[in-house]
């Protein structure tokens, strides 16, 4: 009788293949068969194809017994989810999804607000394609790093594995991954740095790009890229999931891509506007969260806000308001939970955390409060949230390649993101959604679709990606939205005066060390330049807190404590330098858990900036740039580490005028010190990291520098014929002046000292002559 048994052999969990497939032995001897007794193992045997699987057999493995991934008994926790998992609507599209990724390499996904696409679609490809035995990943990529993380932890509880091992998530600055994960969740931007160093991304056999319609910087530049490598890897399956939105756009781009749409599991939502604007939507937000709890039945509620700074203010006055009304009436206990990008994931993890029980039995339930950003619009179901509130902004990216400014501005949404919105209300029963404007706001003021972040954004990072990852022609990639002109030659002018590219718009090798790092080009300039001044180890330090959130606490009831103790830390010569010696304070202190806290600095920021410097100092051996400090004592410690910083932030400099405000460089935009400045004077030099526009033009983290460095930082760009006319100029001409007469006085004195030399020597010649001539003639007279 002939073997039956298929010719590839598959890798189950951590057994060995030969083990799986011994032909001398019977599957009751087999470890791993034996203890599939719900499936029946010669039907899986003769019918698992990787990458051909069907429903039925993903449906057996999974019903079975065994975790294919780790040979071990499934548990208890697995068997529930997995019974929660098959109520999703994705479950009933199952076979519809395997048959047309089977016969198609880009299919286009649209799953709706709480379809179970984000966790689902992975875990099918994997039990379709077996990563474990082929060596090349599972990849899903998230716009933003806080669903990275969640969403990882939750699909490696519903395959029943520990994160890190089988499921893992890599995001800037940190990696959860190890040589046996086969599902890996990534931010967009992440899988774009990975493509750097394997153009080909070979590493992964099938690619999901999720939440496409939020389309962020990476998400845009990833499907051009992926776009050109499917081209070339016909093995490489490609899913891109979007919600409802733009789905026809997205399968025009991929070449008529084939669509699978899979509806949401939603209730009804009912929307209320206010009669009229809210003056202030904050205070308008935490009261209708308030009159929500009060009179409103059961059921959770999700406020979304701009940022950091407005969420953690919500929360403090929801928390103080909210004891307040359950003391005066018979509301249940609170729960307030903030949610935003730069959260630890410990904090992250709450909202997921169920409502507070009632304070005694029958008595009100309780309620729990998300306080988020427009990360929760689509990246992150939240499950019991029935009511929304949305005062209708958000902060979006803008830049001005004239002015070469790019913010964070406070701006209206789209419809289609207030849809997204109002849909989180309707996940589990009817819901409500309270929206903070008019109507007729909504219907003539709100633009349709959000604007594609490439369009708003400074392409200096992306450019030198592109560059790196080999694509050098920038004006025919093929953008799904096509940059404009001007900011894609804004970038490739910034690159060039950072040395990244040469004047015919080519890599340099400085340029493909530059591209390393993940950060700014500027920051990785200054990085890579700071041997040159001794002090690489304080610009390693200095920009891994620049990369992380503010340090500083300055709680509302506390700021002159707060500012105090920030004096303390404070260095004259500007905020640079004061981080500088927060983090060396917080090396010397980090085992004391109190030390943060007294000195009101913010201990998740500084671990972080630890973890950071951690990683880029990896970077820099890698690209042998040398970790060296000036000694401590030397005069010159802080001045080195001003001109490194003033060698990569050139670009980014501001000159006091006669009228007491700054003007950047070049740009000639009116500026202000930002309030948060330790300066306590206004130098006529400073170098800065950010500029922000709120009410003014600010600019922050600044540091006093001397204008002779900016002319030795970069000539070419220093060149004052092509600078604009502003006092910064007469003062840099005068310096010019200064320097060439100096350098003409050598050059003259030279001339004099050379004109001395000579007539000496040649005075010496004729005595020598004259000495010789009278000693011949005495030799002469006594021979006669």
């Amino acid at each position: 009788m002939s073997d039956t048994r298929p010719q590839k052999r598959i890798n189950f969990g951590n057994m060995k293949t030969d083990e799986i497939y011994d032909s001398n032995m019977s599957d009751a001897q087999n470890p791993y068969l034996s203890h599939l007794n719900t499936m029946n193992t010669q039907q899986i045997k003769s019918k698992y194809v990787p990458g051909k699987s069907t429903k039925e057999l993903q449906e057996e493995i999974e019903n079975g017994s065994v975790n294919m991934f780790t040979g071990k008994t499934y548990t208890k926790q697995y068997t529930d989810i997995l019974k929660k998992r098959k109520e999703l609507p994705v479950y009933k599209q199952r076979k519809e999804f395997l048959k047309l990724i089977h016969e198609n390499q880009i299919i286009v996904l649209v799953g709706e607000t709480g379809s179970g696409k984000t966790t689902q679609i992975p875990q099918y490809l994997t039990f379709d394609m077996l990563p474990q035995n082929s060596g090349k990943m599972i990849a899903c990529t998230q716009p933003r790093r806080v669903a990275a993380t969640s969403v990882a932890q939750r699909v490696a509880d519903e395959m029943d594995v520990k994160l890190g091992e089988q499921v893992g998530y890599t995001i800037r600055f940190e990696d959860v991954t190890s040589r046996n994960t086969s599902l890996k969740y990534l931010t967009d931007g992440m899988l774009l740095r990975e493509s750097m160093t394997d153009p080909m991304l070979s590493r992964y056999s099938a690619i999901v790009l999720d939440e496409a319609h939020e389309r962020t910087l990476s998400t845009d530049i990833l499907m051009g890229l992926i776009k050109e490598i499917s081209g070339k890897r016909k093995d490489l399956k490609v899913v891109v999931m979007s919600a409802t939105l733009d789905a026809g756009k997205f399968q025009k781009y991929f070449n008529d891509a084939p669509l699978l749409m899979i509806p949401g599991r939603t209730y009804p939502v009912e929307i209320f506007y206010t009669p009229e604007p809210e003056r202030d939507y904050l205070d308008a937000a935490v009261k209708t969260a308030l009159q929500i709890h009060a009179s409103e039945p059961q059921g959770d509620i999700l406020l979304f806000l701009t940022g950091e700074e407005e969420i953690e203010d919500a929360v403090r006055k929801l928390i103080m308001q909210g004891d307040r009304l359950i003391q005066q009436s018979q509301c249940g206990p609170l729960k307030v939970v903030p949610l935003y990008s730069t959260l630890p994931p410990s904090a992250q993890q709450k909202i997921f955390e169920s409502a507070p029980p009632p304070r005694t039995p029958g008595s009100a339930p309780g309620r729990k409060i998300v306080v988020s950003t427009n990360i929760a619009e689509t990246s992150l179901t939240i499950d019991g949230i029935v009511y929304v509130i949305d005062p209708g902004f958000a902060k979006q990216k803008v830049y001005n390649p004239r002015i070469r400014v790019e913010s964070l501005l406070v701006s209206p949404i789209s419809k289609a993101a207030a849809q997204q919105r109002a849909g989180r209300a309707g996940r589990t029963r009817p819901g409500k959604c309270f929206r903070l404007y008019t109507e007729r706001a909504f219907i003539n003021e709100l633009q349709e679709q959000t604007y594609p972040e490439i369009l708003r954004s400074n392409l200096g990072m992306v450019v030198l990606q592109l560059k790196k990852i080999g694509i050098d022609d920038l004006v025919h990639f093929d953008f799904m939205d096509p940059p404009a002109p001007e900011t894609l030659m804004r970038a490739l002018e910034m690159l060039n005066y950072l040395g990244a590219l040469d004047d015919d718009g080519e890599l340099t090798e400085y340029g493909a060390r530059m591209a390393e790092f993940p950060l700014d080009p500027q920051m990785a300039k200054a990085l890579l330049d700071s041997p040159r001044y001794g002090c690489s180890n304080e610009i390693l330090s200095i920009m891994s807190m620049l990369s992380v959130p503010n340090v500083f606490v300055r709680p509302r009831e506390s700021q002159g404590v707060a500012d105090a103790a920030k004096a303390d830390f404070a260095h004259i010569d500007g905020d640079h330098l004061t981080l500088l010696n927060v983090y060396h304070a917080y090396k010397g202190n980090q085992s004391n858990d109190s030390w943060c806290w007294d000195h009101f600095l913010q201990f998740r920021s500084l671990k972080s900036a630890d973890n950071v410097r951690s990683q880029l100092e990896r970077i820099m051996k890698r690209v042998n740039v040398p970790l060296i400090s000036t000694d401590f004592n030397s005069p010159n410690y802080y001045s080195n580490i001003r001109q490194a910083l003033t060698n990569g932030y050139f670009m980014q400099v501001g000159h006091l005028e006669r009228s007491g405000h700054y003007l950047t460089v070049k740009d000639n935009q009116v500026v202000l010190l930002h309030p948060s400045t330790v300066l306590d004077r206004k130098p006529e030099w400073v170098v800065y990291n950010e500029f922000v526009l709120t009410t003014k033009n600010y600019i922050r983290n600044v540091t006093e520098i001397k204008a002779e460095w900016l002319l030795e930082s970069n000539p070419n760009y220093y060149d004052l014929s092509t600078f604009p006319s502003c006092e910064g100029k007469r003062v840099l001409e005068k310096l010019v002046l200064k320097k060439l007469a100096k350098e003409q006085g050598e050059a003259s004195k030279n001339d004099e000292k050379y004109q001395e030399k000579m007539a000496r020597r040649k005075e010496r010649k004729e005595r020598k002559e004259k000495k010789k001539e009278k000693k011949e003639k005495k030799e002469k007279k006594e021979k006669r």
